[in-house]
């Protein structure tokens, strides 16, 4: 039986996924499989891939669907009781499966994510340790940008993992699935993971952190124009508010996300005067 599926999404990853499967492929790895999507690299990502590594699945999309169907493709197919989401610029440190197998053997049953420890690449600081959500559902990473000073060293529970680098329970992605997939397909990439979380929260499922599972992240390895991060950011919030917020506690509230994001809307408005790319 398939113990963890690794699924990637690649777009023009080149310079990084090497990196990436490198560091997979050094862990001891008992009843894994590895699947990549890629979305229609320009580069030479998938051949790196093939040369290298050719036992792993890969899926070439002709366009780019971005993140959340590409990962989603590979869930599809995906056989592992777990799944790990990677970034193509994700390096896992040593002992980093040995480590998420033990956790997975003295879990609860009812949780359904782990969130590892992710520093940025230098390890000059935290990338991520999961995600938190406000009252007014602003939704961070925590310990962005932060100094690894031992803060963050203590397991416990949290809104929602960060799926640069997850671990996902099979069970709790079928429960959770919703006709816009595992992931929302709508989100293109940007918030699609508090979003699966927010469900996952809703239907009793929990996040456990894990400090001892560390891994490292170079960050937009893309080079998405910040003018699309900021747009997908605003959208993608939205969104995910009228779909998993409580309609009483959306109407009750409307006045407070009026004053937090009527001004962020206007500033788009007035600062980016681009034509953004359709998403569906």
């Amino acid at each position: 039986m398939t113990q963890i599926s690794v699924i990637i999404a690649t777009y023009n990853s080149g310079a990084f996924i090497l990196s990436c499967l490198d560091s997979v492929f050094k862990q001891a790895m008992p009843e894994t499989e590895i699947i990549l999507i890629d979305n229609a690299s320009k580069d030479n990502t998938v051949s790196l891939v093939r040369k290298k590594y050719p036992q792993i699945k890969i899926i070439e999309n002709k366009i780019n669907f971005g993140a959340s169907r590409a990962r989603n493709q590979g869930l599809t197919i995906a056989k592992g009781l777990w799944i790990l989401t990677l970034d193509c610029d994700v390096i896992l440190e040593a002992g980093f499966f040995k480590i998420a197998l033990e956790t997975m053997d003295t879990l609860s049953p009812r949780v359904g994510s782990i969130q590892p420890k992710i520093l940025n690449v230098k390890k000059t600081g935290i990338y991520s340790v999961g995600i938190r959500a406000s009252f007014l559902k602003r939704f961070h990473d925590i310990g962005r940008g932060q100094r690894d000073s031992g803060r963050f060293n203590r397991s416990g529970y949290i809104f929602g993992a960060c799926c640069a680098a997850a671990l996902y329970r099979s069970q709790m992605l079928r429960e959770i699935k919703d006709g816009f997939g595992y992931f929302d397909e709508r989100f293109f990439f940007l918030f699609e993971d508090a979003d699966l979380s927010w469900r996952a929260q809703k239907k009793g499922w929990r996040c456990l952190y894990r400090p001892e599972l560390r891994c490292l992240h170079h960050g937009n390895s893309s080079l998405t124009d910040k003018n699309i991060r900021q747009y997908l950011s605003f959208i993608n919030r939205l969104r995910m508010i009228r779909k998993n917020q409580n309609p009483l506690m959306v109407f009750l509230m409307v006045p407070l996300y009026l004053i937090y994001d009527l001004p962020r809307f206007l500033i788009l408005i007035a600062k980016f005067k681009l034509k953004f790319p359709e998403f569906k």
